[in-house]
């Protein structure tokens, strides 16, 4: 089983031959992004592993196609970057769910604290020797109420560390869970609810078509003065025009992204030496109550062990025949179209 591996970084290339010491598989891995030019590389393969950043797009998918691979393994949650409706019938279509829950929500936390305690502009000072405190003053995460967009794996341990700070946490979800609610001691509300009532709100859903610019002029209208948003999700799901327009006016009291809707030119690349191109992005990361970081809530070495043993377990599964774990595709339910694990 020959896998090619796309957008791999030197940490990507240690864990998984280590990992594939289980498994014996041929790997090889590519610096380039899947794309329309760099499709032909996977020629010869059974296997694509592809990343948040590649894109399998209509046309990518046909390719890899007519060039013999048989199945994209994604080593990350998120599939917004896959062309369902073209791989159907073709190719078929593998995730990892769950890499490290804590990880994500472990850092949501962290940047939180960060921003409502200014750590990262008392850091900055500090190293200049300045040790006042004028313009640092901040306030307690206790008793605050803490709104969250989905309530999945990672959601689940934000709200059991959330409630050791003694948050009040709200939450809405498409398919609610009142049990667990009950068990842990949230409440769910309608999304309207939720955006009303935080002080803080974190984004944990993967990003669909009805959910593009979840966050917007007009929700943004109805938050509370001074909210803090949080995104760890996916970047689109914020319009970071109608973002920026609320920073400047002071709606917004801070923002906390380790996402950004065109970070695919820029993130996990340095240009600390060329700069950037991205007026917006720029805008942003000049903004003082802003914290941006580049797609790094999952980097831990567990979470990268968890994502190549779950990844080669899935190309696994699926040379033996078994039924995949992992596997996503169309279906059509009560609801329409969409994407979900079949075997759910």
């Amino acid at each position: 089983m020959k896998i090619a591996f796309f957008d791999s970084k030197g940490y990507d290339e240690r864990i998984f031959k280590i990992h594939n010491k289980n498994y014996n598989f041929e790997l090889r891995f590519f610096q380039e992004r899947l794309t329309e030019q760099s499709a032909v590389l996977a020629k010869g393969f059974d296997v694509v592993c592809i990343f948040v950043a590649d894109d399998a797009s209509e046309l990518v998918v046909n390719q890899l196609y007519s060039f013999g691979v048989k199945l994209i393994a994604l080593r990350c949650a998120g599939y917004n970057n896959v062309n369902f409706e073209a791989a159907q019938g073709k190719l078929q279509v593998v995730h990892v769910p769950a890499y490290s829950p804590n990880s994500v929500a472990e850092f949501t936390i962290l940047m939180i604290l960060t921003l409502i305690r200014k750590i990262h502009k008392a850091y900055n000072r500090t190293r200049d020797l300045n040790f006042a405190l004028q313009g640092l003053l901040g306030y307690d995460l206790c008793n605050k109420t803490v709104g969250l967009i989905g309530t999945g794996r990672i959601a689940r341990v934000f709200i059991e560390i959330l409630m050791g700070f003694k948050c009040k946490v709200i939450a809405y979800d498409l398919y609610p869970d009142h049990d667990y609610a009950q068990k842990v001691g949230f409440e769910y509300m309608s999304q309207e609810d939720v955006f009303k009532n935080s002080d803080i709100i974190s984004l944990h859903c993967p990003l669909t078509r009805d959910n593009h610019y979840l966050i917007n002029r007009e929700t943004l209208n109805i938050m509370r003065d001074d909210v803090i948003i949080v995104n760890t999700g996916r970047g689109k799901l914020i319009n970071t025009l109608d973002l920026i327009d609320a920073l400047k006016t002071g709606k917004v009291g801070g923002a906390a992204l380790d996402v950004y809707e065109e970070e695919n030119e820029y993130f996990y690349e340095d240009f600390s030496l060329k700069g950037i191109g991205d007026d917006v992005l720029s805008r942003l990361i000049m903004f003082p109550n802003v914290l941006v970081t580049s797609h790094q809530a999952y980097f831990t070495e567990d979470a990268l062990g968890n994502i190549a043993t779950t990844t080669l377990g899935n190309i696994q599964e699926f040379v033996d025949q078994k039924t995949m774990t992992n596997e996503l595709a169309y279906v059509d339910g009560t609801k329409g179209w969409g994407v979900k694990r079949i075997n759910d």
